[in-house]
């Protein structure tokens, strides 16, 4: 008789809430963002380079994007650990999955640090 492991009853709640917690700051981020953006007094790059001068919206705008990432990384993950049983192909799915989302990460600082 196989023994089955018990993992307990918190078992992905720090992974539910982790979620949760980067979709609320996503949905503010993007309220915060749309009224910039609306309240521009043109759109034009000169005015959108304005509004990214200031560290603190480069910075807003650096976690938006780090949390997007993270949010995609827990719920592509699951859906490889829930439907891809050969373990091989799993984690090379996992690989190729967090090698995307750690450049793209790294494309995101590139393009915010050069406006």
């Amino acid at each position: 008789m196989v023994k089955r492991q018990v993992v307990g009853a918190h078992y992905g709640l720090k992974d539910w809430i982790a979620q949760r917690g980067t979709a609320v700051f996503m949905a503010i981020y993007t309220v915060i963002f749309a009224f910039s953006t609306l309240m521009l007094p043109e759109l034009s790059y000169e005015a959108w380079s304005g509004m990214f001068s200031g560290g603190l919206f480069k910075f807003l705008s650096f976690l938006f994007f780090l949390s997007v990432f993270y949010h995609a990384w827990i719920g592509v993950r699951d859906i490889w650990m829930d439907y891809v049983k050969p373990t091989g192909a799993r984690l090379a799915l996992h690989l190729v999955t967090l090698f995307l989302l750690v450049g793209y990460a790294g494309w995101a600082a590139q393009i915010l640090w050069r406006l």
